[in-house]
């Protein structure tokens, strides 16, 4: 099935983030993929495994309303783009960000993943992002909302959710990069 253009841009986004993912994996060793530019930073891997961690999250929130949704046939009005509010939200991720926020426990990578562990585990996460496009493009995902799994009482439509995941994938990735220079700098 093909996607309405505005939920093809997002798959697209994914498949860029994948493909960038594999790319920063490509060649890692293990130490310069769980190195850190400081105690409080965050590892290749570890950017990697936050980023599956997260979206496992993002989706787990978004299914109940989009199951709910195909029963009582909200179908599609108009494109998944945020409202104001979650289009700021969305805005203020984008790298490189401002604005640093700390992850919440629950998103808190694993230490010492294994490189080709962590980056499995993201490909994984992309495929069900990817599965929940397909599976809900019919929705009105612009007019349906879920609860955000970090910040209590704060809910987005689905469309910013799926707008999020996205945008955090650029940002942290963006992250993960950077460390790699630095780790193969420091490790010459």
């Amino acid at each position: 099935m093909s996607l309405p253009s505005d939920l093809q841009i997002l798959h697209d986004q994914l498949d860029d983030a994948e493909r960038d993912a594999r790319q920063l994996a490509a060649g890692l060793s293990e130490e310069l993929a769980h190195w850190r530019p400081s105690p409080t930073s965050w590892s290749v891997a570890e950017c990697l495994d936050h980023l599956a961690i997260t979206n496992r999250c993002y989706l787990t929130a978004m299914r109940t309303p989009a199951l709910r949704a195909r029963e009582q046939g909200r179908l599609r009005r108009r494109p998944a783009k945020p409202g104001w509010i979650g289009g700021m939200f969305v805005r203020s991720l984008e790298p490189p960000a401002k604005m640093r926020i700390k992850a919440p426990q629950k998103i808190q990578p694993r230490s010492a993943i294994p490189l080709t562990d962590a980056l499995a585990s993201f490909c994984d996460e992309q495929n069900e992002v990817r599965a929940y496009l397909h599976s809900y493009a019919d929705l009105d995902l612009a007019g349906l909302h879920f609860a955000n799994p970090f910040i209590p009482g704060i809910r987005f439509t689905l469309a910013t959710g799926l707008h999020i995941i996205s945008v955090h994938e650029r940002r942290h990735l963006w992250q993960a990069r950077r460390v790699r220079e630095a780790a193969e700098a420091a490790l010459k």
